[in-house]
């Protein structure tokens, strides 16, 4: 960005947002001023001021920011860190609060909730009734699903503790807002905030031990329990009401559940030596123990609000039917039932159902369900009953509710998906064609068939829908799939195998090219061929978006990936199989990131056909779920654009952009393609790389239990992971990963009218400009040059700096813009509002990389090791979609 537009890009904020942030900054101020003396405080405030002039435009004061940085003390330094990074916690809980109370402000004009943008699923249904008819869009809607997975991949660098703190600052600034609020009130607040945010800066804001995946697991948990176990059905009810106003509530709905969550936290084994057989078993009960208290308390606190006297509604014979199959389940437990509620055969009913999903949680076997199914059936049982008796708001209000979370969560909460190496199996099933099943096996293949074992346990405890999917990394060939299903037979060692559904993810660049002729083979198999039996034809495909960008750059790479989708798709429907493609998409651009409604609308014909499926990673998980009404507003928009995506007017809109722009696509990947290998295959690149960013300390870092490579030095990119590979260039401030190659690209093509229409009318060329420019904009070339000057390599630093500005010059030139981001104001002004800050930030790390780089004496290293890591945090907290 240049000094002019650096200047000139300040959009308004609006006033309750400006409050917000100005009375949290000073409340910050308050207690740094407090903690550390006024001395820290006029540190914080002079960085500050300086960062800020500099971003302006004043060359000169960022070197005297450095200077500054430079005279601190190592303790003065690590405080100063802490600060910027309290404000950012601050300033996003402020953003979020405001964009909660902007969400407010909509519906509060909607009052039916009935939304005529094609952005919300009301919208959606609307739109497909007027291109489809009534029926068509009805049986769309009830098909649709919605499957996001939680992963444990570590961008999240922000601790459960600090979490928890920006959780109770979001909650007051609600209260803030309360207009019956009196000033006794409003200091009482005060004092609150003060006290809360002298917490946040006392709590140590980095993990001192890398944490272990059932860590992982529980900060997962904690979204579900916060939000998503009573939001979820919230949403089904808004879109009931918006399809039937008049009878929500009081009929059958009409909305489906269709959310079913995934996790691979606790299951995903690749590379990551920390899951194993026995975390994997841990990780499905931690998660079946907070589902099931949820229902248990959600079934037992509707049983003693439906105090139905039985003459006012009466009981159905199914219902008195189910009451006695109780009394003979549990004879003296039906007894106190009835004995608590005499005359109230509902309530009665629904108070035994709690003590069954007790007993099934504490693993009672005499009272426990066997399955989730069997409890809907018993819910559905009250639900007719109450109907008809006449009581049809008992019966369709907040007990439905609770038979949409049965659904949606089961007796497991999300599915555990385990995935492992594709070169993990073949010679596990080497060393076993060698040794024999009772052979004297390595630990390593003794672990991968134990977690056949344990995926059987599971679903006898919980169900086959508890953990069936199996994803297989690097999958080459169809040989790696059959692997999958030969393992589990030998693990089942005569007894039954645990169903399976293999799932390959095809994730390099030749992968995804090889991808149809392996699915082709693969439908060959005779296990995979009883399994497409028993899922009416149902087969999932996996696509990796971090390696293939790794392999190729993000231009290839996303040209590619709609490619593979397209075949993939056009296979699907010449073998008569219902695809589900599996999105490995990440936070960062460079990952896949970006808005996930806008990726899903310009996804190829027929590659969505109402089913979306992707990875929620890192610090996504808590920026789309962590917050009740962002969480319903994420699930509502990705919702409609999962039912949108099979409109006849987005899959003509799609198919001919893609036609009609072919040539172009065939240039920018060409020429991509060959910028991007001019630089990851310069000689001396992986070593560069470790110079000019924080790729080891970063690999040092406590953010997650999963290694940051496979086992090679830096010599080698090839098995280093994607995270660390996108996260240390971020870090950096470059974001290479999210723009390299772009600019020669559009440059090759030269048309600037035609790259215009391009822009206007190809979903997937503006989509991928439009998080080029959010890239670019949280990229900065005066901090970056500080990064690369780090380095030796002159040639190298000056082909990425090159590319940056063409980049950048032909990104505004094809979308008309004057500077990143012009046209999205809200996340313009976000980024504008944060910049100056993270500038401080990255001068602090810049300061800790030259000292672990130099040497010195122990107590330095340490030092600088702390300081690194603090800065990484708080760089994170800053530009949000890290890695």
């Amino acid at each position: 960005m240049t000094d002019e537009t650096r200047r000139s890009a300040a959009p308004a904020m609006p006033e309750e947002l400006r409050s917000d942030v100005r009375l949290l900054g000073q409340l910050l101020g308050v207690v740094l001023a407090e903690s550390g003396g006024q001395s820290l405080l006029e540190d914080v405030d002079a960085l500050r001021a300086l960062t800020i002039e500099a971003y302006q435009g004043d060359e000169e004061s960022l070197a005297r920011a450095e200077e500054l940085v430079e005279t601190f003390s190592p303790e003065r330094a690590a405080e100063v860190a802490r600060a910027f990074t309290a404000y950012f916690h601050l300033v996003n809980v402020a953003e979020e609060h405001h964009r909660v109370r902007m969400l407010r402000a909509r519906d509060f004009s909607n009052p039916e909730g009935i939304l005529p943008a094609v952005d919300t699923l009301p919208g959606a249904v609307s739109q497909l009734r007027a291109e489809v008819g009534i029926e068509e869009a009805r049986r769309r809607l009830a098909a649709l699903e919605f499957r996001p997975v939680l992963t444990a991949h570590p961008t999240e660098a922000r601790r459960r503790a600090v979490s928890g703190s920006i959780t109770r600052l979001s909650r007051m600034l609600g209260e803030r807002d309360d207009p019956r609020a009196n000033e006794a009130e409003h200091r009482e607040l005060r004092l609150r905030l003060l006290a809360e945010i002298d917490v946040l800066w006392r709590t140590s804001p980095v993990r001192q031990d890398r944490p272990t995946p059932l860590d992982e697991v529980r900060t997962a948990m904690s979204v579900f329990d916060r939000t998503l176990f009573e939001q979820l059905p919230l949403v089904y009810r808004a879109l009931d009401v918006a399809l039937q106003p008049d009878v929500s509530g009081t009929a059958a709905p009409i909305a489906p559940a269709f959310v079913r969550f995934g996790t691979w936290i606790g299951g995903d084994r690749d590379g990551n030596p920390n899951v194993t057989a026995k975390v994997t078993t841990e990780a499905s009960i931690i998660a079946a123990e907070h589902i099931l208290l949820g229902l248990a308390k959600h079934t037992t606190r509707l049983g003693r609000e439906l105090t139905l006297d039985a003459a006012t509604t009466p009981p159905s014979r199914a219902l008195l039917a189910l009451r006695e199959r109780h009394r003979d389940l549990a004879e003296a437990l039906s007894a106190q039932v009835e004995k608590r509620s005499p005359g109230e055969p509902h309530r009665q009913v629904l108070l035994f159902l709690s003590a069954r999903i007790e007993a099934t949680r504490t693993r009672n076997a005499d009272l426990a369900y066997t399955s989730p199914e069997e409890f809907l059936e018993d819910l559905r049982t009250v639900q007719s009953s109450l109907a008809e008796a006449g009581d049809v708001r008992s019966a369709y209000g907040q007990l439905q509710h609770l038979i949409w979370q049965v659904e949606s969560f089961g007796f497991h909460l999300a599915e555990l998906e385990v995935r492992q190496h594709s070169q993990v199996h073949a010679e596990t099933l080497a060393e076993i064609n060698e040794k024999g099943i009772d052979g004297d096996l390595s630990e390593r293949s003794r672990e991968v068939l134990e977690t056949f074992r344990v995926i059987g346990r599971i679903q006898r405890r919980f169900g086959p829908y508890a953990a069936r999917r199996y994803i297989v990394s690097f999958t080459q060939s169809p040989d790696d799939l059959a692997a999958v299903y030969r393992l589990a037979d030998l693990a089942a060692n005569g007894f039954q195998a645990p169903v399976i559904d293999a799932i390959p993810l095809f994730e390099t660049f030749d992968d995804l090219g090889n991808s149809v002729d392996i699915l082709t083979a693969m439908l060959e198999d005779p296990r995979v061929q009883e399994r497409l039996a028993a899922t009416g034809r149902k087969v999932e495909v996996m696509l990796g978006y971090s390696d293939s960008s790794k392999d190729v750059g993000p231009v290839s790479a996303t040209l590619a990936l709609y490619d593979a989708q397209a075949r993939i798709a056009r296979w699907a429907q010449e073998n008569d199989i219902e695809l589900t493609l599996f999105h490995g998409r990440g936070g960062a651009l460079g990952r896949g990131g970006g808005p996930a409604n806008r990726a899903v609308l310009g996804q190829p014909p027929h590659s969505v056909d109402g089913r979306f499926k992707l990875t929620e990673q890192g610090e996504v998980i808590f920026a789309r779920y962590g917050n009740a009404g962002i969480a319903s507003r994420h699930i509502d928009q990705v919702g409609a654009a999962t039912l949108m995506s099979s409109a006849p007017s987005i899959e003509r809109r799609n198919s001919e952009a893609a036609e009609r722009f072919a040539e172009i696509a065939a240039v920018m990947d060409r020429v991509s393609r060959e910028r991007f290998y001019e630089l990851v295959r310069a000689d001396g690149f992986p070593q560069w790389f470790a110079q000019v960013t924080p790729l080891e300390e970063v690999g040092l870092l406590a953010l997650g239990s999963r290694p940051a490579k496979r086992g090679l030095s830096v010599n080698s990119l090839e098995d280093l992971r994607a995270i660390p590979w996108v996260f240390s260039w971020t870090q950096a401030r470059i974001n290479l990963t999210g723009w390299f190659g772009l600019g020669t690209a559009l440059a090759a093509v030269g048309d600037l009218e035609v790259l215009r229409d391009a822009y206007r009318d190809w979903p997937l060329f503006s989509t991928m400009l439009d998080n080029v420019e959010m890239s670019l904009a949280k990229a900065d070339e005066r901090i970056a040059r500080r990064y690369l000057a780090l380095g030796d390599r002159e040639d190298l630093a000056e082909l990425v700096m090159a590319e940056m500005e063409l980049t950048r010059e032909w990104v505004l030139r094809t979308t008309g813009h004057s500077r990143p981001l012009e046209s999205a104001k809200v996340l313009g002004r976000a980024v504008q509002l944060r910049s100056p800050y993270v500038d401080a930030l990255s001068l602090i790390q810049l300061r800790a990389l030259r000292k672990l780089r130099l040497g010195a004496g122990e107590e330095e290293l340490a030092q600088a090791r702390q300081l690194m890591l603090l800065s990484v945090n708080g760089v994170a907290a800053g530009l949000q979609n890290t890695g």
